[in-house]
């Protein structure tokens, strides 16, 4: 460990982008140099003149080597290749260099490209991944357009990665549901991230508003939300359920008018930019995905106060909800356990009562404060012994 404070580098493509990653690292990177002093240094490989969508604290260096991947996205196929394979090189070369440069006592990659060589590197500092998204979706090879060849190459690609995180001085996962995923690996921790915010308002529960949030694309599970809500909001007329998010609404539009839903009590908005108040404007908290990789949404509506119904789905939700206790997990998938854990809520107001003050009590342990404490203990650890 370096004589005075400890010194981290983190390699992840961007900041400019409004992402769950993004927003994480930032408050992550913000809380340890202003708290801890650390000394902190952010590599990036794209967005070279673009404004970082979340501030930084200006005690964070940043280095944007400018490899620019984001163009290979328009190239055909076996330019691609070519490209992809140059740039990097180019990029294995200058992080191998920042890296000598800098010295420092431990490096994080966010598991994109430099996963590939990062252990190579010898700077003599500890190298540490943190994965953001579960282990079967982590390259998420659609079911729909697999075939043999993208099935083998999927093993492939998976057999390679395995090696590679064996490499790492320790590998961090978000999930206990998700650690199990990684029978092959003893150098495996996990830490949750943390509530991006201290709720400014919490919900008294008046409102007869069920809400929603999240990308308008098939994980989000929202087809499967609108098919529940349509089989119960004829006997809650005093009812209307409300979804905020980014992406393209129209097939949901067109399901809303399929299913005969009330459009006048179902909502499909674009983005908030005040997620609080929306949260302090409803009585529950509904979760719909298929996947994923934690469920921030989930944490933050418990945060204002909201009880939730949410799919058990793979992963983050069993780990973030006590059944029975500050929420309902049901079936994941499954329509009609949806629609009767949003009925079973909506129809008990005592219920909602006791769930909301359970949840803000028992999610008190994603505030930053805690979670930086657990990464703490791991690098001064690891630090210790650089």
């Amino acid at each position: 460990m370096s004589e005075n404070k400890l010194k981290l580098v983190y390699l992840t493509p961007a900041l400019y982008m409004a992402g769950g990653v993004e927003r994480v690292l930032t408050l992550k990177a913000n809380y340890f140099a202003e708290h801890y002093d650390y000394d902190i240094t952010i590599i990036l490989t794209e967005g070279k003149d673009k404004p970082f969508f979340y501030p930084l604290s200006p005690k964070i260096k940043v280095i944007n080597l400018d490899i620019n991947f984001e163009e290979l996205w328009g190239y055909s196929f076996i330019k691609k290749i070519f490209v992809y394979l140059k740039k990097q090189r180019l990029y294995k070369k200058m992080v191998a260099a920042e890296l000598m440069r800098l010295h420092p006592d431990i490096t994080i990659s966010l598991l994109r490209r430099e996963i590939n060589f990062l252990t190579d590197i010898k700077d003599e500092s500890k190298k540490i991944g943190e994965l953001h998204v579960n282990r079967a979706n982590y390259r998420n090879f659609e079911s729909g357009d697999s075939n043999f060849f993208k099935n083998l190459f999927a093993k492939f690609w998976m057999r390679s990665l395995v090696f590679k995180l064996k490499k790492l001085d320790e590998f961090v996962v978000l999930t206990n549901e998700d650690r199990q995923s990684w029978p092959e690996l003893s150098n495996i921790s996990v830490i949750p991230d943390p509530l991006s915010f201290v709720p400014a308002c919490v919900s008294n529960l008046t409102e007869k508003r069920v809400i929603a949030v999240g990308r308008y694309v098939y994980q989000k599970g929202f087809d499967l939300l609108l098919q529940a809500w349509s089989k119960i909001e004829k006997q809650y007329p005093d009812w209307q359920l409300v979804i905020y998010g980014d992406g393209n609404r129209t097939p949901y539009e067109m399901l809303v008018r399929q299913l005969g839903i009330d459009d006048s009590r179902c909502h499909l908005k674009g983005p908030t930019t005040n997620i609080q108040q929306e949260y302090a404007n409803s009585s529950l908290f509904v979760f719909s995905s298929r996947f994923e990789g934690f469920g921030m949404v989930l944490v933050e509506a418990m945060a204002c106060g909201l009880p939730v119904v949410s799919f058990a789905c793979p992963c983050g939700p069993k780990d973030i909800i006590s059944d029975g206790e500050d929420g309902l997990l049901v079936e994941k998938g499954h329509v009609d356990a949806m629609a009767d854990g949003l009925s079973r809520m909506m129809s008990d107001e005592q219920l909602r009562i006791s769930m909301s003050q359970a949840a803000r009590r028992n999610v008190k342990r994603f505030s930053i404060e805690q979670i930086a404490e657990c990464w703490k203990m791991m690098f001064e650890t690891k630090g210790s012994n650089s």
